[in-house]
Protein backbone atom coordinates (compact mmCIF):
# COMPACT_ATOMS: atom_id res chain seq x y z
CA UNK A 1 0.00 0.00 0.00
CA UNK A 2 1.26 3.47 -0.86
CA UNK A 3 1.14 6.24 1.71
CA UNK A 4 0.69 9.92 0.94
CA UNK A 5 3.06 12.44 2.49
CA UNK A 6 0.33 13.21 4.97
CA UNK A 7 0.33 9.57 6.08
CA UNK A 8 -3.06 8.63 4.58
CA UNK A 9 -3.49 5.62 2.27
CA UNK A 10 -3.52 6.31 -1.45
CA UNK A 11 -5.64 4.27 -3.86
CA UNK A 12 -3.96 1.85 -6.21
CA UNK A 13 -3.61 3.56 -9.58
CA UNK A 14 -2.43 3.17 -13.12
CA UNK A 15 0.64 5.30 -13.78
CA UNK A 16 0.54 8.68 -15.55
CA UNK A 17 3.04 8.53 -18.41
CA UNK A 18 4.52 5.75 -16.31
CA UNK A 19 4.23 7.63 -12.99
CA UNK A 20 2.47 6.51 -9.85
CA UNK A 21 0.59 8.76 -7.42
CA UNK A 22 3.51 8.59 -4.99
CA UNK A 23 5.90 9.73 -7.68
CA UNK A 24 3.65 12.62 -8.72
CA UNK A 25 3.41 13.79 -5.10
CA UNK A 26 7.20 13.63 -4.79
CA UNK A 27 7.37 16.49 -7.30
CA UNK A 28 5.52 18.87 -4.97
CA UNK A 29 7.64 21.71 -3.57
CA UNK A 30 6.05 21.48 -0.09
CA UNK A 31 3.32 19.81 1.97
CA UNK A 32 0.82 22.62 1.29
CA UNK A 33 1.16 22.03 -2.46
CA UNK A 34 0.63 18.29 -2.00
CA UNK A 35 -2.59 18.85 -0.09
CA UNK A 36 -3.83 21.46 -2.56
CA UNK A 37 -2.95 19.22 -5.51
CA UNK A 38 -4.86 16.33 -3.95
CA UNK A 39 -7.94 18.53 -3.69
CA UNK A 40 -7.77 19.33 -7.40
CA UNK A 41 -7.35 15.67 -8.45
CA UNK A 42 -11.01 15.19 -9.40
CA UNK A 43 -12.72 15.58 -12.77
CA UNK A 44 -15.14 18.21 -11.47
CA UNK A 45 -12.38 20.83 -11.38
CA UNK A 46 -11.23 20.22 -14.95
CA UNK A 47 -12.31 20.54 -18.57
CA UNK A 48 -10.54 20.15 -21.90
CA UNK A 49 -8.11 17.61 -20.49
CA UNK A 50 -5.99 15.26 -22.55
CA UNK A 51 -2.65 13.53 -23.03
CA UNK A 52 -0.65 12.31 -26.01
CA UNK A 53 2.03 9.76 -26.77
CA UNK A 54 4.85 12.32 -26.56
CA UNK A 55 4.43 12.74 -22.80
CA UNK A 56 2.25 15.88 -22.76
CA UNK A 57 -0.72 16.31 -20.37
CA UNK A 58 -2.97 19.38 -20.46
CA UNK A 59 -6.24 20.73 -19.09
CA UNK A 60 -8.27 23.75 -17.96
CA UNK A 61 -8.80 24.11 -14.21
CA UNK A 62 -11.72 26.11 -12.83
CA UNK A 63 -10.53 28.85 -10.50
CA UNK A 64 -12.04 31.80 -8.65
CA UNK A 65 -12.05 34.00 -11.78
CA UNK A 66 -14.10 33.82 -14.94
CA UNK A 67 -11.31 32.26 -17.01
CA UNK A 68 -9.97 28.80 -16.14
CA UNK A 69 -6.26 28.27 -15.62
CA UNK A 70 -4.44 26.75 -18.59
CA UNK A 71 -2.18 23.97 -17.32
CA UNK A 72 0.20 21.85 -19.40
CA UNK A 73 2.91 19.41 -18.36
CA UNK A 74 5.68 17.91 -20.47
CA UNK A 75 6.51 14.74 -18.56
CA UNK A 76 9.67 14.18 -20.61
CA UNK A 77 11.28 17.07 -18.68
CA UNK A 78 9.37 17.20 -16.61
CA UNK A 79 8.39 20.81 -17.23
CA UNK A 80 5.26 22.75 -16.37
CA UNK A 81 3.30 25.78 -17.57
CA UNK A 82 0.25 27.25 -15.86
CA UNK A 83 -1.49 30.61 -16.25
CA UNK A 84 -2.05 30.87 -12.49
CA UNK A 85 -0.03 33.47 -10.52
CA UNK A 86 1.59 30.92 -8.19
CA UNK A 87 5.37 31.11 -7.71
CA UNK A 88 5.55 27.45 -6.69
CA UNK A 89 6.91 25.00 -9.20
CA UNK A 90 5.07 22.83 -10.01
CA UNK A 91 1.93 24.60 -8.87
CA UNK A 92 -1.08 22.88 -7.33
CA UNK A 93 -2.87 22.85 -10.70
CA UNK A 94 -0.04 20.91 -12.39
CA UNK A 95 0.00 18.45 -9.49
CA UNK A 96 -3.78 18.07 -9.59
CA UNK A 97 -3.72 17.44 -13.34
CA UNK A 98 -1.03 14.76 -13.03
CA UNK A 99 -2.86 13.12 -10.13
CA UNK A 100 -6.07 13.12 -12.19
CA UNK A 101 -4.23 11.44 -15.04
CA UNK A 102 -2.72 8.94 -12.60
CA UNK A 103 -6.16 7.95 -11.33
CA UNK A 104 -6.71 6.06 -14.58
CA UNK A 105 -10.48 6.72 -14.53
CA UNK A 106 -10.60 7.91 -18.14
CA UNK A 107 -11.23 11.57 -17.31
CA UNK A 108 -8.01 12.51 -19.16
CA UNK A 109 -8.45 11.07 -22.67
CA UNK A 110 -5.77 10.64 -25.31
CA UNK A 111 -5.83 13.16 -28.12
CA UNK A 112 -4.15 16.12 -29.79
CA UNK A 113 -2.98 19.03 -27.62
CA UNK A 114 -5.10 22.15 -27.47
CA UNK A 115 -3.67 25.10 -29.45
CA UNK A 116 -2.44 26.92 -26.34
CA UNK A 117 -0.76 23.76 -25.04
CA UNK A 118 0.74 22.86 -28.42
CA UNK A 119 2.27 26.33 -28.73
CA UNK A 120 4.10 26.02 -25.42
CA UNK A 121 5.19 22.44 -26.11
CA UNK A 122 6.57 23.37 -29.52
CA UNK A 123 8.54 26.31 -28.11
CA UNK A 124 9.92 24.31 -25.22
CA UNK A 125 11.02 21.38 -27.34
CA UNK A 126 12.50 23.72 -29.93
CA UNK A 127 14.67 25.32 -27.27
CA UNK A 128 15.69 21.90 -26.00
CA UNK A 129 16.74 20.86 -29.52
CA UNK A 130 18.76 24.07 -29.94
CA UNK A 131 20.53 23.44 -26.62
CA UNK A 132 21.28 19.87 -27.66
CA UNK A 133 22.70 21.07 -30.99
CA UNK A 134 24.93 23.54 -29.15
CA UNK A 135 26.21 20.85 -26.80
CA UNK A 136 26.96 18.56 -29.73
CA UNK A 137 28.83 21.38 -31.47
CA UNK A 138 30.93 22.04 -28.38
CA UNK A 139 31.69 18.33 -28.00
CA UNK A 140 32.82 18.09 -31.61
CA UNK A 141 34.97 21.21 -31.42
CA UNK A 142 32.84 23.31 -33.76
CA UNK A 143 32.68 27.07 -33.13
CA UNK A 144 29.46 28.21 -31.44
CA UNK A 145 30.16 31.94 -31.39
CA UNK A 146 32.10 34.48 -33.40
CA UNK A 147 35.74 35.40 -32.73
CA UNK A 148 34.69 38.72 -31.16
CA UNK A 149 32.37 36.96 -28.74
CA UNK A 150 35.08 34.47 -27.79
CA UNK A 151 37.64 37.21 -27.23
CA UNK A 152 35.24 39.22 -25.05
CA UNK A 153 34.37 36.15 -23.01
CA UNK A 154 38.05 35.39 -22.50
CA UNK A 155 38.72 38.92 -21.26
CA UNK A 156 35.79 38.73 -18.84
CA UNK A 157 37.10 35.42 -17.50
CA UNK A 158 40.58 36.88 -17.02
CA UNK A 159 39.23 39.90 -15.14
CA UNK A 160 37.17 37.68 -12.87
CA UNK A 161 40.15 35.42 -12.20
CA UNK A 162 42.15 38.46 -11.12
CA UNK A 163 39.40 39.49 -8.68
CA UNK A 164 39.19 35.96 -7.26
CA UNK A 165 42.96 35.94 -6.78
CA UNK A 166 42.80 39.20 -4.84
CA UNK A 167 40.01 37.77 -2.69
CA UNK A 168 41.97 34.57 -2.02
CA UNK A 169 45.04 36.56 -0.95
CA UNK A 170 42.92 38.67 1.39
CA UNK A 171 41.33 35.54 2.85
CA UNK A 172 44.77 34.01 3.47
CA UNK A 173 45.70 37.08 5.50
CA UNK A 174 42.46 36.75 7.49
CA UNK A 175 43.22 33.10 8.29
CA UNK A 176 46.77 34.01 9.30
CA UNK A 177 45.49 36.68 11.70
CA UNK A 178 43.00 34.19 13.14
CA UNK A 179 45.67 31.61 13.87
CA UNK A 180 48.02 34.17 15.38
CA UNK A 181 45.29 35.33 17.75
CA UNK A 182 44.43 31.76 18.73
CA UNK A 183 41.41 29.72 17.67
CA UNK A 184 40.10 29.46 21.23
CA UNK A 185 39.31 33.20 21.20
CA UNK A 186 37.55 33.17 17.83
CA UNK A 187 34.12 33.26 19.48
CA UNK A 188 34.78 36.67 21.04
CA UNK A 189 34.70 38.57 17.74
CA UNK A 190 31.17 37.38 16.97
CA UNK A 191 29.69 36.64 13.58
CA UNK A 192 29.96 40.16 12.14
CA UNK A 193 33.62 39.86 11.20
CA UNK A 194 32.97 36.58 9.36
CA UNK A 195 30.04 38.10 7.49
CA UNK A 196 32.17 41.05 6.46
CA UNK A 197 34.85 38.67 5.18
CA UNK A 198 32.22 36.69 3.28
CA UNK A 199 30.93 39.91 1.73
CA UNK A 200 34.47 40.69 0.56
CA UNK A 201 34.59 37.28 -1.15
CA UNK A 202 31.27 38.05 -2.87
CA UNK A 203 32.79 41.31 -4.10
CA UNK A 204 35.70 39.25 -5.42
CA UNK A 205 33.19 37.10 -7.38
CA UNK A 206 34.15 33.99 -5.42
CA UNK A 207 30.82 32.72 -4.00
CA UNK A 208 32.35 29.36 -3.12
CA UNK A 209 34.84 31.02 -0.80
CA UNK A 210 32.10 33.23 0.64
CA UNK A 211 29.97 30.22 1.51
CA UNK A 212 32.82 28.48 3.32
CA UNK A 213 33.61 31.64 5.27
CA UNK A 214 29.98 31.83 6.46
CA UNK A 215 30.23 28.21 7.60
CA UNK A 216 33.35 29.10 9.58
CA UNK A 217 31.46 31.88 11.34
CA UNK A 218 28.82 29.45 12.58
CA UNK A 219 31.29 26.96 14.09
CA UNK A 220 32.18 28.87 17.33
CA UNK A 221 28.56 28.56 18.46
CA UNK A 222 28.15 24.92 17.46
CA UNK A 223 28.76 23.33 20.85
CA UNK A 224 31.60 21.54 22.68
CA UNK A 225 34.73 20.85 20.66
CA UNK A 226 34.19 23.71 18.25
CA UNK A 227 37.90 24.82 18.18
CA UNK A 228 38.84 21.44 16.68
CA UNK A 229 36.14 21.73 14.03
CA UNK A 230 37.16 25.30 13.29
CA UNK A 231 40.78 24.23 12.80
CA UNK A 232 39.72 21.47 10.41
CA UNK A 233 37.60 23.81 8.29
CA UNK A 234 40.29 26.51 8.33
CA UNK A 235 42.74 23.93 7.02
CA UNK A 236 40.43 23.00 4.15
CA UNK A 237 39.84 26.65 3.31
CA UNK A 238 43.59 27.33 3.34
CA UNK A 239 44.06 24.34 1.05
CA UNK A 240 41.48 25.74 -1.37
CA UNK A 241 43.08 29.20 -1.32
CA UNK A 242 46.56 27.88 -2.05
CA UNK A 243 45.20 25.52 -4.72
CA UNK A 244 43.59 28.48 -6.52
CA UNK A 245 46.75 30.59 -6.26
CA UNK A 246 48.79 27.71 -7.69
CA UNK A 247 46.19 26.33 -10.09
CA UNK A 248 48.52 26.52 -13.13
CA UNK A 249 50.62 23.73 -11.59
CA UNK A 250 47.70 21.39 -10.89
CA UNK A 251 46.53 18.52 -13.11
CA UNK A 252 43.58 19.69 -15.17
CA UNK A 253 40.91 17.55 -13.42
CA UNK A 254 41.98 18.92 -10.02
CA UNK A 255 42.25 22.46 -11.41
CA UNK A 256 38.69 22.16 -12.71
CA UNK A 257 37.55 20.99 -9.26
CA UNK A 258 39.26 24.00 -7.66
CA UNK A 259 37.54 26.38 -10.07
CA UNK A 260 34.21 24.82 -9.20
CA UNK A 261 34.83 24.97 -5.43
CA UNK A 262 35.85 28.62 -5.63
CA UNK A 263 32.57 29.34 -7.38
CA UNK A 264 33.45 29.96 -11.01
CA UNK A 265 30.70 28.97 -13.45
CA UNK A 266 31.43 25.80 -15.37
CA UNK A 267 29.74 24.31 -18.41
CA UNK A 268 29.11 20.66 -19.12
CA UNK A 269 31.42 19.42 -21.84
CA UNK A 270 32.70 16.24 -23.38
CA UNK A 271 30.83 13.46 -25.16
CA UNK A 272 27.30 12.77 -23.86
CA UNK A 273 26.70 9.43 -22.17
CA UNK A 274 23.48 7.65 -23.12
CA UNK A 275 22.08 5.23 -20.58
CA UNK A 276 18.92 4.13 -18.81
CA UNK A 277 19.20 6.34 -15.72
CA UNK A 278 17.38 5.28 -12.56
CA UNK A 279 16.36 8.19 -10.30
CA UNK A 280 17.56 7.31 -6.79
CA UNK A 281 16.98 10.49 -4.80
CA UNK A 282 15.86 14.10 -5.00
CA UNK A 283 16.19 16.64 -2.21
CA UNK A 284 16.48 20.41 -1.73
CA UNK A 285 19.00 22.39 0.31
CA UNK A 286 17.92 25.99 1.02
CA UNK A 287 20.38 28.57 2.32
CA UNK A 288 18.06 31.58 2.62
CA UNK A 289 18.87 33.12 -0.76
CA UNK A 290 19.04 30.10 -3.02
CA UNK A 291 17.55 26.63 -3.10
CA UNK A 292 19.75 23.89 -4.53
CA UNK A 293 18.10 20.71 -5.74
CA UNK A 294 20.18 17.53 -5.98
CA UNK A 295 19.00 14.56 -8.03
CA UNK A 296 21.02 11.34 -7.94
CA UNK A 297 20.89 9.00 -10.92
CA UNK A 298 22.38 5.58 -11.60
CA UNK A 299 23.20 4.31 -15.09
CA UNK A 300 21.82 0.80 -15.44
CA UNK A 301 24.17 -0.07 -18.33
CA UNK A 302 27.27 1.98 -17.49
CA UNK A 303 27.10 1.35 -13.73
CA UNK A 304 28.03 4.98 -13.03
CA UNK A 305 26.29 7.45 -10.69
CA UNK A 306 25.51 11.00 -11.78
CA UNK A 307 24.35 14.16 -10.03
CA UNK A 308 21.98 16.74 -11.51
CA UNK A 309 21.95 20.18 -9.88
CA UNK A 310 19.31 22.86 -10.37
CA UNK A 311 18.73 26.12 -8.55
CA UNK A 312 15.81 28.30 -7.55
CA UNK A 313 15.62 31.75 -6.01
CA UNK A 314 14.45 32.08 -2.41
CA UNK A 315 10.82 31.02 -2.13
CA UNK A 316 10.79 29.31 -5.53
CA UNK A 317 11.55 25.66 -6.16
CA UNK A 318 14.10 24.75 -8.87
CA UNK A 319 12.68 23.91 -12.27
CA UNK A 320 14.03 20.38 -12.66
CA UNK A 321 12.14 17.65 -10.79
CA UNK A 322 12.27 13.89 -11.38
CA UNK A 323 10.19 11.37 -9.41
CA UNK A 324 12.22 8.82 -7.49
CA UNK A 325 11.95 5.37 -9.03
CA UNK A 326 11.53 6.33 -12.67
CA UNK A 327 14.00 5.41 -15.40
CA UNK A 328 15.07 7.84 -18.12
CA UNK A 329 16.55 6.76 -21.42
CA UNK A 330 18.60 9.90 -21.95
CA UNK A 331 21.99 11.45 -22.52
CA UNK A 332 23.99 13.11 -19.75
CA UNK A 333 26.86 15.49 -20.44
CA UNK A 334 29.48 15.47 -17.64
CA UNK A 335 31.12 18.55 -16.16
CA UNK A 336 34.92 18.84 -16.14
CA UNK A 337 36.82 17.74 -13.06
CA UNK A 338 36.63 14.59 -11.02
CA UNK A 339 33.08 15.04 -9.73
CA UNK A 340 29.87 13.34 -10.77
CA UNK A 341 27.85 16.38 -11.83
CA UNK A 342 26.24 16.26 -15.27
CA UNK A 343 23.62 18.02 -17.38
CA UNK A 344 20.50 16.19 -18.50
CA UNK A 345 20.34 16.21 -22.29
CA UNK A 346 18.19 14.60 -24.94
CA UNK A 347 15.48 12.13 -23.90
CA UNK A 348 14.78 9.17 -26.14
CA UNK A 349 11.64 7.97 -24.33
CA UNK A 350 9.39 9.62 -21.73
CA UNK A 351 10.48 8.98 -18.12
CA UNK A 352 8.74 5.90 -16.74
CA UNK A 353 9.16 3.40 -13.92
CA UNK A 354 10.62 0.00 -14.66
CA UNK A 355 8.79 -2.58 -12.54
CA UNK A 356 11.18 -5.09 -11.10
CA UNK A 357 14.26 -3.04 -11.89
CA UNK A 358 17.03 -4.00 -9.46
CA UNK A 359 18.74 -1.43 -7.25
CA UNK A 360 22.36 -0.48 -7.95
CA UNK A 361 24.78 -3.24 -6.97
CA UNK A 362 25.73 -2.51 -3.40
CA UNK A 363 28.90 -2.98 -1.40
CA UNK A 364 29.92 -3.55 2.20
CA UNK A 365 30.39 -0.65 4.61
CA UNK A 366 34.16 -1.16 4.47
CA UNK A 367 34.18 -0.93 0.67
CA UNK A 368 31.99 2.17 0.82
CA UNK A 369 34.44 3.86 3.18
CA UNK A 370 37.30 3.04 0.82
CA UNK A 371 35.36 4.55 -2.10
CA UNK A 372 34.76 7.74 -0.13
CA UNK A 373 38.44 7.95 0.77
CA UNK A 374 39.45 7.50 -2.86
CA UNK A 375 37.03 10.27 -3.91
CA UNK A 376 38.64 12.61 -1.37
CA UNK A 377 41.97 12.21 -3.14
CA UNK A 378 40.50 13.94 -6.20
CA UNK A 379 38.40 16.46 -4.26
CA UNK A 380 39.57 17.15 -0.68
CA UNK A 381 36.60 19.52 -0.15
CA UNK A 382 34.04 16.81 -0.84
CA UNK A 383 31.34 16.67 1.83
CA UNK A 384 29.88 13.29 0.86
CA UNK A 385 30.03 10.55 -1.77
CA UNK A 386 27.15 8.44 -3.15
CA UNK A 387 27.25 4.78 -2.14
CA UNK A 388 24.87 1.85 -2.12
CA UNK A 389 25.15 -0.47 0.88
CA UNK A 390 24.18 -4.10 0.42
CA UNK A 391 22.86 -6.40 3.16
CA UNK A 392 22.85 -3.91 6.01
CA UNK A 393 20.55 -3.81 9.02
CA UNK A 394 19.51 -0.62 10.85
CA UNK A 395 20.27 -1.10 14.54
CA UNK A 396 20.25 1.33 17.47
CA UNK A 397 23.56 2.45 18.87
CA UNK A 398 24.63 4.66 21.72
CA UNK A 399 23.03 8.02 21.03
CA UNK A 400 21.70 7.13 17.58
CA UNK A 401 21.38 4.49 14.86
CA UNK A 402 23.79 2.75 12.53
CA UNK A 403 23.73 0.47 9.50
CA UNK A 404 25.51 -2.76 10.36
CA UNK A 405 26.79 -5.29 7.85
CA UNK A 406 24.83 -8.50 8.09
CA UNK A 407 27.95 -10.60 7.48
CA UNK A 408 30.59 -8.67 9.45
CA UNK A 409 31.06 -6.51 12.53
CA UNK A 410 31.54 -3.23 10.64
CA UNK A 411 28.88 -0.48 10.66
CA UNK A 412 28.30 3.11 9.59
CA UNK A 413 26.58 5.65 11.88
CA UNK A 414 23.63 7.61 10.53
CA UNK A 415 23.93 11.40 10.49
CA UNK A 416 22.12 13.55 13.03
CA UNK A 417 19.89 14.86 10.23
CA UNK A 418 18.82 11.33 9.30
CA UNK A 419 17.88 10.59 12.90
CA UNK A 420 15.43 13.50 12.94
CA UNK A 421 13.51 12.52 9.79
CA UNK A 422 10.55 10.13 9.40
CA UNK A 423 12.56 8.25 6.79
CA UNK A 424 14.48 6.50 9.57
CA UNK A 425 11.34 4.73 10.71
CA UNK A 426 10.44 3.82 7.14
CA UNK A 427 13.86 2.19 6.89
CA UNK A 428 13.45 0.36 10.20
CA UNK A 429 9.96 -0.84 9.20
CA UNK A 430 11.19 -2.00 5.80
CA UNK A 431 14.02 -3.97 7.37
CA UNK A 432 12.18 -5.50 10.29
CA UNK A 433 15.56 -6.81 11.44
CA UNK A 434 16.41 -8.31 8.05
CA UNK A 435 19.08 -7.10 5.59
CA UNK A 436 18.17 -4.33 3.13
CA UNK A 437 19.89 -2.40 0.37
CA UNK A 438 20.25 1.34 1.02
CA UNK A 439 21.40 4.20 -1.21
CA UNK A 440 22.69 7.43 0.30
CA UNK A 441 25.61 9.77 0.81
CA UNK A 442 28.60 8.89 2.96
CA UNK A 443 30.56 11.74 4.53
CA UNK A 444 32.61 12.62 7.57
CA UNK A 445 29.43 13.12 9.62
CA UNK A 446 28.11 9.64 8.82
CA UNK A 447 25.72 8.07 6.33
CA UNK A 448 22.63 9.86 5.01
CA UNK A 449 20.07 7.35 3.61
CA UNK A 450 17.82 8.42 0.72
CA UNK A 451 16.32 5.24 -0.77
CA UNK A 452 16.04 1.58 0.19
CA UNK A 453 15.00 -1.81 -1.15
CA UNK A 454 14.17 -4.89 0.87
CA UNK A 455 15.79 -8.22 0.05
CA UNK A 456 14.29 -9.56 -3.15
CA UNK A 457 13.14 -6.10 -4.29
CA UNK A 458 9.61 -6.47 -3.01
CA UNK A 459 9.23 -2.86 -1.86
CA UNK A 460 7.39 -1.81 1.24
CA UNK A 461 5.76 1.11 3.00
CA UNK A 462 5.73 4.18 0.76
CA UNK A 463 7.40 2.29 -2.09
CA UNK A 464 7.24 3.28 -5.74
CA UNK A 465 6.19 0.92 -8.52
CA UNK A 466 9.73 -0.44 -8.86
CA UNK A 467 10.04 -1.23 -5.15
CA UNK A 468 12.17 1.81 -4.25
CA UNK A 469 11.33 3.23 -0.84
CA UNK A 470 11.86 6.97 -0.58
CA UNK A 471 13.46 7.93 2.73
CA UNK A 472 13.30 11.74 2.23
Amino acid sequence: MLLSHGGEPLPATEPVAGWTVEQVLSLAPDDASRKAGNKLASAGHWSGTGFDGSGAVWGLCRGSGSKPYQTVVDTTGPAYKCSCPSRKFPCKHALGLLLLRASGDGSVPQGEPADWAAQWLEGRRGRAEAKQARQEAVASGEPVSGPADSAAARKRAERRAERVTSGAQELEQRLTDLLRGGLATADRSGYTLWEETAARMVDAQAPGLAGRVRELGAIPGSGPGWPVRLLEECGLLHLLDTAWLGRERLPEPLAATVRTRVGLPMSAEGPPVRDRWLVLAQYDTPDGRLTTRRIWLYGSDSGRPALLLSFGAAGRAPDLALPVGITIDAELTPYPGGGLRADLGRHFTPPAPTPGAPPPPGSSTATALAAYGEALRGDPWLDAWPVTLRDVIPVPSEGGWQLADAESESALPLTAAALSRPGLWKLVALSGGAPVTVFGELGHRGFEPYAAWEAGGGGGVGSTSDGTVRLI
